[in-house]
């Protein structure tokens, strides 16, 4: 579990309030008009270069996937990932998909407030699989899904149901989805043993097609979970077992008709019930260099405040640790659970090889401040973390 703590910072880093087992947002369904092929709305189930196939294309993606941390002074965590994506449209209305990813870290141990010192190493791994089966109709789409990921001290398993009913003139579509979350927590240092976490989450969205160029999109979800939440790889760490959590989110891509070019933009706000409130700010440029190649220049900012029962800490000179002041019912110093602000830049090229083949390559650097949380005050005495993250992928659609 210490493993995957350090692992979240790559696919979670601008969303340190929702690090949960996977979300339910589903893929925004294809809509009836030149808009939303421009646009193309992206999806959070399948690889991004696989998304803009037509329904009835039959799309195998690979992708390699490489992250790494620091802090200064400190290399700290290396991730190696690689993953496959199928889709496999069959009957005329059916359609299955699947991924399949195994993640390597090792690396350095967090020196930020964890009772493994920074110059400790590690390794573990993940293996994580998903599935999806989907069946349309004239203008309803239902689905049934599952995700399954293994850690060394960790088991997640999912379950989740999603529906989608379009308009009559297909521009306009709603959903609705629900998933349940089931995970097994044992760590390796037996701090606690056979411990649980269940999460039930709902969400709700709206795409429209609001002009011949703009496409908008709405979802609001609502999770709430029960269990263990502590960390049990940090010393003084002592967390609710409950969870509730809300997000709202809001995307707008506008298509130029004359270049092709698009704009993405995307706002998310998130609260739980732990204190949290964040707020995430998207936007990226889609931009046509001749008919094979699209660069897509990317920014992204990410602010949260602190946890109710986080405090600062204090290094003890003797015993070093910090530790919480009094003995409050719950503490934690993770940083996680810190205020704080980050920013992510990042760049994607696409290469349409021929009809059948695409490649795409993505970097992006992440840097995390506690002086960059918006308005200011973020938590004193932590290290800023920077990072880096390479993708490249290959799509054969047939």
């Amino acid at each position: 579990m210490a493993a995957r703590a350090s692992a979240e910072v790559a696919v979670a880093a601008t969303d340190r309030g929702e690090v949960r087992a996977p979300v339910i947002q589903a893929q925004a369904r294809t809509l009836g008009s030149i808009t939303a092929a421009a646009l193309c709305l992206p999806g959070l189930f399948a690889p991004a270069a696989a998304q803009s196939g037509a329904a009835d294309e039959r799309v195998i993606a690979v992708k390699l996937s490489h992250y790494e941390d620091r802090q200064p002074g400190l290399d700290r965590i290396r991730a190696i990932s690689p993953a496959l994506y199928l889709a496999l449209p069959f009957a005329s209305q059916w359609s299955f998909e699947t991924t399949l990813v195994h993640d390597d870290v090792s690396g350095a141990s967090p020196r930020w407030h964890s009772a493994i010192s920074g110059a400790s190493h590690m390794s573990d791994y993940r293996t994580a699989t998903t599935a999806k089966l989907t069946r349309s109709f004239d203008r309803i789409s239902l689905a049934l899904g599952g995700a399954y990921s293994s850690e060394r001290d960790y088991r997640s398993r999912a379950l989740s149901t999603e529906m989608r009913i379009a308009s009559d003139d297909n521009n306009r579509s709603w959903s609705l989805a629900f998933a349940q979350t089931d995970d097994a927590i044992h760590p390796v240092n037996e701090v606690v043993e056979n411990e649980s976490r269940r999460t039930r989450e709902l969400a709700l969205g709206i795409t429209q097609n609001w002009t011949k160029s703009d496409v908008v999109q709405a979802n609001v979800s609502f999770a709430r979970g029960r269990g263990y939440y502590s960390d049990p790889y940090k010393l003084v760490d002592r967390r609710p077992r409950e969870r509730d959590q809300t997000s709202v989110r809001l995307r707008w891509n506008h298509h130029f008709d004359q270049s092709g070019d698009v704009v993405r933009s995307a706002w998310r706000y998130y609260r739980d019930s732990f204190g949290i409130r964040s707020h995430t700010f998207d936007v990226a440029y889609a931009k046509a260099l001749g008919e094979k190649f699209m660069l897509t220049p990317s920014l992204r900012y990410y602010t949260q405040s602190a946890a109710d029962f986080y405090y600062d800490p204090v290094y003890d000179p003797n015993i070093g640790e910090p530790y919480p002041l009094g003995n409050p019912r719950f503490a934690s110093a993770d940083h996680r659970l810190s205020a704080f602000g980050a920013v992510t830049l990042g760049a994607r090229l696409d290469w349409r090889i021929d009809a059948q083949w695409t490649a795409d390559v993505k970097l992006e650097a992440y840097e995390q401040r506690s002086g960059w949380r918006l308005g200011g005050g973020g938590s004193p005495g932590l290290a800023p973390l920077r990072a880096t993250i390479a993708n490249i992928g290959i799509t054969r659609r047939f």
